[in-house]
């Protein structure tokens, strides 16, 4: 099976997740990849400058109306909801918090399974919250992969265990498996 994009929702403990996981990502990884992580609304970006200095990729804020582009990762703006339009482009809004977040992990997980079918693989990570579960739910109900993080590797196992109480995931792992698991997908395009 191809997939079209995957989506990665992640709190507590995210910076060192992430870290991993891009630190181990081919520079020739093509499957967009789009992130929320829960940060303060006052946040500045300089801890994605942080995390390209780790990874072979692209990651950079999203943008309002901008293409979603293969092998670039995007990462939601403080202090915005980010949604994946129907044309695959971003849309950021400032409605109200969601989960106690903006922005939210079940805002994106769910535009997203609604633009991408069956194409889009929903990754939960560590996390200290219930966010992301309903949307991890809509991603499998609109028949794409589910992917979360097993809670005894995870820095905050909250809100990957409130994930895995939602859906019937198709796959638990570390964050090195589920790397590995990205790599082995992403490969079959070629």
């Amino acid at each position: 099976m191809q997939y079209d994009a995957v989506v990665i929702g992640v709190s507590a403990g995210g910076m060192n997740a992430m870290k991993i996981i891009f630190s181990l990502l081919p520079k020739d990884f093509g499957t967009p990849i789009i992130i929320v992580q829960h940060i303060s609304p006052r946040s500045d970006n300089q801890w994605i400058d942080l995390l390209n200095d780790k990874s072979n990729l692209t990651i950079k804020e999203a943008d309002e109306k901008e293409k979603i582009e293969k092998g670039t990762v995007y990462i939601a703006p403080a202090n915005y909801h980010l949604l994946i339009e129907m044309n695959k482009t971003f849309s950021l809004t400032i409605d109200e918090r969601v989960n106690f977040a903006r922005p939210s992990i079940d805002i994106l997980f769910e535009s997203a399974a609604e633009a991408y079918k069956n194409k889009l693989i929903g990754v939960v990570l560590t996390g200290s919250n219930h966010d992301g579960a309903k949307g991890i739910k809509r991603i499998k109900e609109c028949g794409g992969l589910v992917i979360i993080q097993d809670p005894k590797t995870a820095e905050s196992a909250y809100m990957p265990t409130s994930a895995i109480a939602a859906v019937k995931p198709d796959y638990i792992l570390s964050l090195e498996e589920i790397t590995d698991l990205l790599i082995k997908i992403d490969k079959q395009k070629d």
